[in-house]
């Protein structure tokens, strides 16, 4: 996938760059039938309360209706074309089904408008095929996993990554994710063939601040520029230290390797090694 650059005609346009969308229908409006209306929020909840910050304003978008669970079984589909979707990084790939059905699927690298897909226990070992994990061989590279077999995937969806399945064990199978962490996920659960497409989206500039307010995001101000009244690290003279033994939100929770998960999580058993350990 390019990246196409731009002659630095203002000073903005200098550092922009954008994805050359390669094989994907730039033109074409997405399927009536498989999206729904956004509404904004702003990061407001139903009181009307800001509980997320710098959300606001942003391009008007419809939400295309991705399907995670592949739970059309043994039906052949052909895709139509490649899409832009803006609720995601990854591009989407409209596939047409033998009876006439139509869906939405993250689109792998090398699907192409004319190649044919299908979810089955016996589907080829191709991109963009959904098939049950203790059905794929080890070693191949597989997105959209399922935690819960039923469920949809739920695992390695952002365009460019793709997770290894390692080795079979039992009921489970050991997969290796982008993060590389390593942890066991049920045979019975279903994931599709190959790494998610859009590779080059990491190396993406925005390049400019109204580009980052279309996409949703309202500025964000540092709190070691605040006052002490709105913020812990603000206050002080000249370009002071922020008096804590580490960086904290405006409400003095720790931020910065602050540990979210719960201490006795049901799942740890199924994490082999965590992403962060030496």
């Amino acid at each position: 996938m390019a990246i196409k650059y731009f002659k630095p005609t203002t000073p903005s346009r200098r550092h922009m760059t954008v994805s050359g969308f390669d094989g994907v229908d730039k033109h074409a409006k997405p399927e009536k039938s498989l999206v729904e209306v956004l509404k904004k929020h702003a990061g407001r909840n139903s009181y009307g309360r800001i509980t997320v910050r710098h959300h606001g304003g942003g391009n008007r978008q419809k939400y295309r209706i991705i399907d995670f669970k592949r739970d059309k079984f043994d039906v052949p589909g052909t895709v139509v074309r490649l899409e832009y979707d803006p609720n995601r990084s990854a591009f989407i790939a409209l596939i047409e089904y033998a009876d006439g059905e139509k869906r939405y699927i993250l689109a792998p690298v090398g699907l192409k408008a004319g190649d044919a897909v299908i979810a089955s226990d016996t589907a080829d070992i191709k991109p963009g095929n959904s098939l049950p994990i203790e059905k794929i061989p080890t070693g191949t590279v597989i997105h959209n996993i399922e935690l819960y077999p039923g469920k949809g995937g739920q695992l390695v969806r952002s365009a460019g990554v793709s997770a290894q399945l390692m080795s079979k064990e039992g009921k489970l199978a050991l997969v290796r994710l982008p993060s590389t962490e390593m942890r066991y996920v049920r045979l019975n659960c279903r994931a599709t063939i190959g790494q998610v497409g859009n590779v080059d989206h990491e190396n993406v500039s925005i390049g400019k601040a109204g580009r980052k307010r279309h996409m949703g995001w309202r500025p964000t101000v540092r709190g070691s520029v605040m006052n002490p009244v709105d913020h812990p690290h603000g206050g002080g003279e000249g370009k002071a230290p922020i008096g804590r033994p580490g960086p904290v939100t405006p409400w003095g929770k720790p931020t910065l390797g602050y540990k979210t998960r719960k201490k006795k999580n049901q799942t740890d058993k199924y994490i082999v090694r965590r992403r962060n350990s030496k």
